[in-house]
């Protein structure tokens, strides 16, 4: 099988982390391709920032639309992830929402570390969408300006460990979720200096994405998530405009 991986960030340093736990994770005959947005900001915050990573997104999705099995949305917050799975017929996930899942399979309460104070918002009102925010212990973050995203788990390493033993000692957390792409294969690498589970959404959305593709599951052609409807656009990247304006060929 084959799955596109897409970073809706512009960092190639994170796009290279990600391709790090993305391979590292998946069974032997997966490809990994990993794709970095074209447009759009070094590292999603906020709601605006989301917004514009969804749309990178979507339009990378629409451009190596036939190439591949499946799609992880690689930011924590999922941006665009529910209207991207309106637009394919193959099974598409978050990392958000895959760590969620797995998170709620180990524990009852999780706790997620976040790199920036600023994107805790975003992040809760992500975990409300998933209908678990009564699981949610905490959200704690790093307060400190960033010096390079691609080097947050070197630059901050015992604060993030610090954090994460925080959630456990003061929040109640049975698990912990270490959020964003920035961060990617960190739970990996200190689990073992942790009294509790210790959830990676690269690795749980590669993981879950393989199981989503091996059931083959049929594309909507009913409810809320079937393909959108062919109506007249205007001013759309061609890819995205063919895929809007095609029938796709699981919806019948």
């Amino acid at each position: 099988m084959k799955i596109l991986v897409i970073n809706p960030n512009i960092s190639d340093s994170v796009s290279a982390l990600i391709q790090s736990e993305a391979r590292r994770t998946a069974s032997p005959g997966t490809e990994i391709e990993v794709a970095t947005a074209p447009f759009g900001v070094a590292y999603i915050e906020t709601r605006f920032e989301a917004l514009v990573g969804a749309y990178a997104t979507a339009c990378v999705a629409a451009e190596r639309y036939g190439n591949y099995d499946g799609v992880v949305v690689a930011a924590f917050g999922d941006p665009g992830l529910q209207g991207i799975k309106e637009l394919l017929d193959v099974p598409v996930v978050g990392l958000t929402e895959s760590a969620l899942m797995t998170a709620a399979m180990l524990g009852q309460r999780f706790s997620i570390i976040a790199i920036s104070s600023r994107i805790k918002a975003w992040y809760r009102e992500t975990v409300e969408r998933s209908h678990l925010a009564s699981r949610l212990a905490s959200i704690r973050s790093l307060e400190e300006p960033l010096k390079d995203i691609g080097s947050v788990q070197q630059d901050y390493a015992g604060r993030l460990k610090e954090l994460c033993k925080q959630v456990v000692d003061e929040d109640g957390a049975d698990v912990i979720i270490i959020a964003g792409a920035p961060l990617a294969g960190l739970a990996r690498e200190i689990r073992d200096e942790l009294p509790v589970p210790v959830v990676d959404g690269v690795s749980s959305s590669i993981t879950q994405l393989e199981g989503l593709i091996r059931l083959q599951p049929k594309k909507a052609t009913g409810g809320s998530f079937t393909h959108p409807p062919v109506k007249p656009n205007q001013g759309l990247p061609e890819p995205l405009e063919r895929l809007l304006n095609t029938q796709l060929r699981n919806c019948f």
